[in-house]
């Protein structure tokens, strides 16, 4: 097999451009949304969920073991030899591209890389993954037992293989026993990539390169033997996803953070030389299917949530200390996304529909608890990457799931979505955001006690309808294009300036609008006829006292019909009152001194 050299570079190998930057527009599916959100037809090794436990060495096909299945797409890239040393490139170009990614990051990684990947390499990955947890870190640690034997990088790492002799994820019979248990439980009996890795037999890229591309102090540990030591997929990135993915299941209000640090582990794999972008890849892949499949399992219904339940009792109503590395979510989202494709180009069919596996609703249950089943998996649909990406065009969807975007709630509503949320559950039962711009033709119907936000620039066009809680809009046109009705609840803006109301906005007796006058241009536009009743709560919470008329809503002219029943104030110092003036085209509020 021909091997590419540490120097050549990717215009050398006279390959297209494949590693372009990820755009985040490229991420929402909803131009190909499906019909349904059924699961596909089942592949011939059967659905993951209900075949998972053929991931052993005893079933050695593509039609025998799900992980190799799942992981099958790589078959169209790479044809397996009987040896280590004797496959054959089916794609040149993709898999050039694959480990001169690897020669860029080695080739720049600073010593503080090296660092974070000798202490992900050597540590146990579950122990790895807890900082993911933020501020909680070290009470997790203290009350879990979670402990490691490599607190730094010994001199003499480069010639002696250190093995960590700490409890990993803990210990099951600690204070937090049942999380403890649920990650071992993920990653147990049938969570191994050694099937897949014999299976491929697809080599290192140190191999592939030179082992100087190795961080020197990891170098102790390339197994000699190069036909034990496979790559795709990577085993290190397999467990840091089935650790985390138990810990957002038990500790949801961290789902996103979790799965951040999953996938740096997993980027850390390939910062060592020890992986290449393709291994990472599916070493996420395999983790997702194989998390949601022990999930679903109803064998593991008590100890989920048992777990759930000990996460909101004994760990999160504790104060931690500990630094939070991923509180930036911006960067966590930038960092996340790029990391699903690594800048690999579509190479197959841009134009499939997303298809959700099989029981990969799962994966919300705790994020979402809100929206039942079919609803979950309608985010999952909405949120999907495109297809045509190496690797994750696998029959069921697992590999185009986006987990990240999906705990942002809708990418599209492609039939009316009622949201029933009980503030008396507490959690993201009393109060949740939705970050995602959400397309689509579907109505947004909001019931319940708690708290919905719209955070997205927003686009769908079936209208809005409060009848109970609240919901909030962050966006300018946090509600879509059509019509807003509010029946019952709050309807809340909380935008530094314009708010659009795409259509025609009434609200009964019984509803109230809430204005937060944080800035003097704040105005709810009304694009269609306003009807009004009920009661007006400004917010003048930011202590902004105004000192001239300044409008509150405007509409189209001769357009309004009835008035506030009642006007109510928050914030606003008690030397001053507000009086409501309507006009043809606008309603004016005007503070006045007593």
């Amino acid at each position: 097999m021909k091997k590419i050299t540490k120097h050549l570079s990717i215009a050398a190998l006279s390959l297209p451009l494949l590693l372009t930057s990820f755009n985040g527009s490229k991420v929402s599916a909803s131009a190909n949304l499906p019909t349904n959100v059924n699961p596909a037809e089942q592949p011939a090794w059967g659905y993951f969920v209900d075949t998972y436990k053929n991931n052993n060495t005893a079933n050695m096909t593509v039609n025998s073991n799900p992980t190799i299945g799942v992981l099958s797409e790589f078959n169209k890239l790479w044809a397996p030899g009987p040896t280590w040393d004797t496959g054959t490139k089916l794609n040149s170009a993709v898999l050039d591209a694959n480990i001169q990614k690897v020669l860029d990051i080695t080739s720049s990684r600073t010593s503080n890389q090296e660092e974070a990947a000798y202490f992900d390499e050597r540590r146990g990955q579950s122990y790895s993954v807890i900082d993911g947890l933020g501020s909680l870190t070290d009470v997790y640690r203290e009350n879990a037992g979670a402990t490691t034997t490599i607190s730094s990088v010994p001199t003499d790492a480069e010639t002696v293989k250190y093995n960590d002799g700490g409890t990993d994820a803990g210990l099951t019979d600690s204070n937090l026993g049942n999380i403890v248990n649920l990650v071992k439980t993920l990653r147990g009996n049938f969570s191994s990539t050694t099937p897949a890795k014999n299976y491929y037999s697809y080599m290192r890229p140190f191999r592939w390169a030179s082992p100087d591309i190795v961080v020197p102090s990891i170098r102790s540990s390339i197994d000699p033997d190069p036909s034990k030591n496979g790559g795709f997929p990577s085993g290190h990135t397999n467990a840091a996803y089935l650790a985390s993915l138990a810990m957002a299941y038990a500790v949801p209000e961290r789902y996103q953070e979790m799965l951040t640090r999953a996938s740096e582990l997993g980027n850390n794999r390939i910062v060592a030389g020890m992986h290449s972008t393709l291994d990472v890849i599916g070493g996420r892949v395999m983790a997702t299917a194989l998390a949601a499949s022990i999930l679903s399992d109803p064998a593991n219904e008590g100890l989920k949530k048992a777990a759930y339940d000990e996460a909101q009792t004994k760990l999160l109503t504790q104060t931690g200390t500990a630094v939070d590395r991923f509180a930036d979510y911006d960067k966590n989202k930038k960092d996340f996304t790029q990391r699903l494709t690594y800048g690999f180009d579509q190479i197959n069919s841009t134009a499939k529909p997303m298809v959700v596996p099989k029981g990969a609703e799962v994966l919300l249950e705790t994020r979402l608890p809100y929206l039942d089943s079919t609803q979950r998996r309608w985010v999952l649909a909405t949120t999907g990457l495109p297809s045509g990406y190496p690797v994750l065009d696998d029959p069921e969807g697992w590999g185009r799931l986006n987990l990240f975007a999906a705990a942002d709630g809708y990418g599209a509503f492609a039939q009316d979505v009622t949201v029933a949320m009980d503030a008396s559950k507490g959690g993201y039962n009393a109060f949740d955001r939705w970050r995602n711009d959400i397309s689509g033709t579907g109505k947004l119907n909001k019931e319940g006690t708690g708290t919905l936000v719209l955070q997205g620039q927003n686009t769908y066009t079936g209208g809005t309808v409060i009848d109970q809680g609240t919901l909030e809009g962050d966006s300018e046109t946090a509600f879509g294009s059509g019509d807003v009705v509010n029946n019952g609840g709050t309807l809340e803006e909380n935008v530094s300036g314009k708010l659009v109301i795409g259509g025609n906005y009434t609200q009964s007796s019984e509803g109230t609008l809430k204005l937060t006058l944080d800035h003097p241009n704040n105005v709810v536009d009304i694009e269609g006829k306003a009807s009004i009743n009920g009661t007006l709560l400004l917010d003048f919470s930011d202590n902004i006292v105004l000192d001239k008329e300044i409008t509150l809503i405007s509409y189209n002219k001769n357009q309004h019909r009835g008035k506030f029943t009642s006007v109510e104030t928050v914030g606003l110092p008690s030397q001053y009152k507000v009086k409501v003036i309507y006009k043809s085209d606008e309603i004016l509020l005007k503070v006045i001194k007593k």
